[in-house]
């Protein structure tokens, strides 16, 4: 039977510990015992801290008594992938390599959210290095799914989306580089923004593509997600992607009705090739807002189709001149899949590389064109189910299509432009999660959030959670 109290969002418990009807000790012993428990079956964490987060806990307690409440996170426990640095304590990149990397500094994030009074509960698993999309890990071992532990959970924040999913964290942190934030979270159910980048600094997290690389919330709500970024946004001159920029009002942007939004719709790239059920969900949640007052305008972004190449030579490139040192003199302690990736990256050459930043400019510039008419674009976050763990491929309407270059074919484009893209669900198929996709203009997360506010007040979900942890 469910803890009543683990199923609220963070939000939510956090006004509970701000009124003091619940302590942040009390809600963070009830997270980790349930964190405890359910690990064997989903295999989230990686590490857990219930020490430190205890101690953390009794100090947001007193803080809180002595009128001292620092915002609606305040003594709410969540634990964070594993590639974001905690001063002075472990950080694996579900890696061998790193097994023992013991940072000197938080990561920003981590720091920013320490500020904001979080409790951290643990390290949650990923795929290694984050480069992968089903967090299957030689090292610590494949995360489950709890909507069907059969199945993926996506990746490669997978321990991130899995441990939202099944009450074992509140809220959490993942990383996206060609969409590791939407991708588990449309698989398990969940709110995952990747905001513009530069918007959140980096400083402090484990590379895999640093000019593709973003950090952003996973949440049970549009409203976490906004509180998470509200806490962690923000420039750090010591990430050198960081950009200067005012941040919002991320909550109070999730106000009004879609009376007047304009929807553009890309039919070409982000609705070809999609099965069938995603592409009924996502246009269902299209036409509820139609219904409410928004309207439909379609557009073409040509570039469209050079972008699974140029994010494979830019993510490539990249992430091998990262590893490129233990890829000569210990490559025998990568799993096998990252390790074939990066020799793989070796091979483009210095011409293709620039090739490639050249086609980015290019569909910079024609999704740049199409969102100048419209507020949002709006499109399926995965064209594909979730397949069994251990598959290397999905199923594409009855045929057998490869799992990576599917689960990052709708995702990629916004780690290429940098752009706010953001996942919400748009209800289940077979009992499993579909995922629409929100995708704004530079810096404009306030119009992201809350298109996302609008299609979420529909319950696409009929108030359904996954069975594990339920």
């Amino acid at each position: 039977m469910a803890d009543e109290l683990l199923t609220k969002s963070a939000v939510e418990v956090g006004e509970l510990i701000r009124t003091r009807e619940v302590s942040p000790i009390e809600v963070t012993q009830r997270l980790l015992d349930h964190a405890h428990e359910l690990n064997g079956q989903v295999n989230a964490y990686i590490s857990f801290r219930d020490e430190q987060a205890l101690a953390e806990a009794a100090k947001a307690e007193e803080e809180i008594v002595a009128g001292d409440h620092r915002g609606p996170l305040h003594g709410v426990p969540m634990a964070l992938k594993d590639n974001l640095y905690v001063a002075g304590e472990v950080t694996t990149m579900a890696s061998k390599i790193h097994g023992d990397f013991v940072s000197a500094d938080d990561a920003t994030v981590v720091g920013r959210l320490r500020e904001a009074g979080v409790v951290l509960t643990g390290k949650l698993n990923m795929h290694e290095y984050a480069w992968g999309i089903d967090n299957n890990s030689p090292h610590f071992g494949a995360v489950h799914n709890p909507w069907n532990l059969d199945k993926v959970p996506g990746g490669s924040s997978g321990g991130s989306g899995a441990a939202v999913a099944s009450d074992m964290s509140f809220s959490t942190l993942g990383t996206d580089t060609a969409g590791s934030i939407r991708i588990p979270s449309s698989a398990c159910g969940l709110v995952g923004l990747k905001p513009t980048h530069g918007r959140v600094a980096k400083f402090g997290c484990y590379p895999l593509a640093w000019t593709l690389d973003h950090i952003g919330p996973m949440a049970k709500t549009v409203d976490d997600a906004a509180a998470m970024l509200q806490a962690i946004a923000g420039f750090d001159r010591r990430d050198p992607t960081s950009v200067d920029v005012p941040v919002g009002d991320y909550r109070g942007a999730l106000t009004g009705d879609p009376t007047g939004l304009v929807i553009g719709v890309e039919e070409d790239y982000y609705f070809r090739d999609v099965d069938t059920e995603v592409e009924r969900l996502v246009r269902a949640r299209i036409d509820d807002l139609v219904s409410r007052g928004a309207r439909v305008e379609k557009v073409s972004i040509p570039a469209l189709k050079y972008s699974e190449w140029t994010e494979l030579a830019v993510s490539l490139s990249e992430a091998s001149a990262i590893h490129h040192r233990d890829l000569q003199t210990r490559p025998e302690d990568f799993g096998a899949d990252i390790r074939f990736l990066f020799y793989l990256g070796e091979l483009f050459s210095s011409v293709d590389y620039l090739q490639a930043q050249q086609v980015r400019r290019q569909i910079k510039h024609d999704f740049a064109a199409a969102l100048s008419g419209v507020d949002v674009l709006i499109a399926p976050t995965l064209p594909v189910m979730a397949p069994d763990i251990g598959s290397a491929v999905a199923d594409l309407n009855g045929d057998p299509v490869d799992l990576v270059d599917n689960f990052i074919r709708y995702t990629g484009p916004s780690n290429l432009t940098g752009l706010p893209a953001m996942t919400v669900p748009a209800g289940l198929d077979d009992g499993l999660p579909v995922g629409v996709q929100i995708i704004g203009k530079a810096f404009d997360e306030e119009t992201v959030l809350r298109v996302g506010h609008y299609i979420e007040q529909s319950d696409p979900m009929q108030g359904r959670r996954a069975p594990v942890g339920a």
